[in-house]
């Protein structure tokens, strides 16, 4: 297939070429787009040097099966009709399109069928926390539906780029030096700290990340489920961790849910307490699955269950989750 990437010199974009390498996906030829701070640059790729071109409004896109794109929402807008208009797929990273009705919204472990209907001829990649969440609670939904779900993030600077996750770096070793540390892609010094805060407030109080959990899990799942966030920046790097207390209609026991996380596709279970053996995010960057443990009853209903996950922000918050999208459709001939 041919295929582009938009957005190429960012994180996520070159997360997508290490995607694409790793799982050796067919790839006829890569074509590589980004803004005019970027254009001309060069990566390499299955040992081919390949210039970066300045993303226009032409017929660039002519030809072109699948553009993965991760260049912001406003770029999203702005070149959608161009990208789509000779019938390429646009599989986009941001949260432009997310909840338009006539755009899938796609884990492929979830709802991998709804890539089939797409009549904008664009398929949204959900929020990266959402991402990770949704794979472990397709596992329990097949058990008991899930009537609610009420979790907490801690989010690696990841999340916001990679000159956030720069950023921390430098505010470490600032720190460190009994230098004033520098503050541009948060709210606050990240180092040495947690800031409850990802994203803008909205009215009711929550962030827009928070409501993206809530909204998005709902359509990926075609579920009435309610989710309650409060999601966290924290100071690790890459990968991030989530803990989810959620209530079925029916009780599920510690034993239901390990086999059933156990069986379910993209979870691996690291669960031994008596071990000190769970998942972190120090020791699972760059790991392709979602890592479930902390298993237990929730002590305060008697049909709720609680656990931790870990998984990496950039890969199956992302990158991974777009190129496994595009996977499913080209073994399903969804092309």
């Amino acid at each position: 297939m041919r295929i582009a990437i938009v957005g190429a010199s960012g994180a996520v974009g070159q997360e997508f070429l290490r995607v694409l390498e790793e799982r050796n996906f067919p790839v006829k030829e890569l074509l590589l787009f980004g803004s005019t701070r970027s254009a001309g640059t060069k990566y390499t790729f299955r040992g081919q040097e390949i210039t970066v071109k300045l993303l226009q409004h032409n017929d660039d896109f002519k030809g072109v099966d699948i553009a993965f794109v991760s260049a912001g929402g406003n770029t999203s807008k702005e070149f959608a009709e161009t990208i789509t208009r000779h019938g390429t797929v646009m599989i986009d990273n941001s949260s432009a399109f997310r909840m338009d009705e006539d755009v899938p919204l796609v884990v492929p472990e979830v709802n991998p069928e709804d890539a089939f209907n797409r009549p904008r001829g664009i398929i949204a990649n959900p929020n990266c926390t959402t991402i990770l969440m949704v794979v472990a609670l397709k596992a329990i939904e097949q058990l008991s539906h899930i009537k609610r779900v009420r979790v907490a993030t801690y989010q690696a600077a990841s999340g916001a780029g990679a000159a956030a996750m720069d950023e921390l770096y430098t505010q470490y070793k600032q720190v460190l030096a009994g230098e004033t540390p520098t503050v541009d892609k948060f709210a606050y010094q990240l180092a040495f700290n947690l800031i409850p805060q990802v994203d803008v407030f909205t009215e009711n109080g929550y962030t827009k990340e928070e409501m993206k959990m809530y909204n998005e899990t709902r359509k990926i799942m075609h579920s009435d489920i309610r989710v309650s966030s409060t999601c966290v920046r924290v100071p690790a790097l890459r990968a991030h961790s989530e803990s989810i207390w959620l209530e079925t209609e029916r009780p599920i026991s510690v034993t239901e849910a390990r086999e059933a996380f156990s069986k379910a596709e993209g979870l691996v279970v690291q669960d031994n307490p008596e071990t000190k053996d769970y998942p972190m995010p120090l020791f699972l960057s760059g790991k392709d699955p979602v890592y479930v443990g902390r298993i237990r009853k929730d002590l305060s209903d008697e049909n709720g269950l609680t656990f931790w996950l870990v998984g990496d922000q950039i890969k199956k918050g992302a990158a991974l989750n777009a190129v496994q999208i595009a996977e499913y459709l080209y073994q399903h001939q969804g092309l």
